[in-house]
């Protein structure tokens, strides 16, 4: 099939616009941090600000937030326009699949933090987007083109959407651990030093370590189906549904790690290391994402992704 080249080009445009819309919403993002944590000074002093001093910070929350639903609106249509140029399904290369887990995070992301006490976790979430979505337009970006004649099947669609899906909620999933162990060695109201300075104006450890874990709930069946599909793809493709190949071995190891978190979330005796698990999850997870697809040499290696 023909590319539409025109297509194509407002598709980059589309992403680079994103782009610029994630990195203002990063700077209103910490402004209304640092505004957030005058605020929790200001409360637990003698001095408040004030019931229009905060409303105003509370309007620059909102006005972060929709800013931030403009910017996945506009990441929507570059994927969208992708996939009418190419006349396929946007997930034929590691700059798609980059494309496609930037934007179910920030969904996903946008979702969890609708209440205003979760709008402090937005520089969090915006930073490591904002870098895997540079270095993916950047060192990963590939003009559109027709898929390679080995991922011309419609599990292509099937199989990566799901893991690309599990990929994005397990992203928000690690990094909620990652802020309840901040947040645990800097508990809400004890804040001392630097780190605690940084720390404050995060939810406390326990609505960071509910929300890591309810995201792991949906990333663990996710990433399941999404093994599973891959299995029967490479049945019918390879004839054989698992071969340990570095890319199977490596979103098997993932899967794992995230089923030994939920269960040792729900096992107390090791409810408290349960945290370090998911990180791990994270890690091995975008370990498998880069190291594996440009590194490592494997069945996978021609598909980048």
């Amino acid at each position: 099939m023909l590319i539409d080249h025109n297509l194509a080009s407002f598709s980059d445009v589309a992403f680079r616009t994103s782009l610029v819309v994630y990195v203002i919403a990063l700077f209103i993002s910490l402004y209304y941090y640092g505004r957030i944590q005058a605020v929790i000074d200001a409360r637990r002093g003698s001095a408040p600000l004030g019931a229009d001093v905060e409303a105003r910070v509370a309007r620059i929350g909102a006005m972060m937030q929709s800013l931030i639903w403009v910017g996945i609106a506009v990441h929507l249509v570059a994927i969208v326009l992708r996939g009418l140029a190419t006349g396929r399904f946007p997930l034929g290369n590691l700059y798609e699949y980059v494309l496609m887990i930037t934007f179910g995070a920030m969904t996903a992301a946008a979702l969890a933090f609708q209440r205003k006490e979760w709008r402090t976790l937005w520089p969090w979430m915006l930073v490591p987007i904002l870098a895997l979505m540079f270095y993916g337009g950047t060192k990963l970006y590939l003009e559109a083109a027709p898929v390679m004649p080995a991922l011309k099947s419609y599990w292509l669609p099937v199989h990566v959407t799901v893991v690309s899906l599990g990929a994005s909620i397990g992203l928000l999933s690690g990094l909620m651990s990652s802020l309840h162990l901040l947040r645990r060695w800097q508990p809400k109201g004890q804040e001392s030093g630097l780190a605690g300075k940084v720390a404050k104006p995060l939810p406390n450890a326990a609505k960071l370590d509910q929300l890591a874990y309810r995201t792991a709930i949906i990333t663990l069946p996710t990433l399941g189906l999404g093994i599973v599909l891959g299995a029967i793809w490479a049945e019918a493709t390879w004839g054989r549904p698992w071969g340990w190949d570095p890319k199977e071995t490596a979103s098997f190891a993932t899967w794992v790690l995230y089923a030994a978190y939920l269960h040792a979330r729900a096992t107390p005796s090791w409810r408290k290391g349960a945290p370090w698990i998911n990180v791990a999850a994270m890690a091995v997870m975008i370990f498998n994402l880069f190291f594996i697809n440009l590194v490592t040499s494997g069945l996978h290696s021609y598909a980048g992704v």
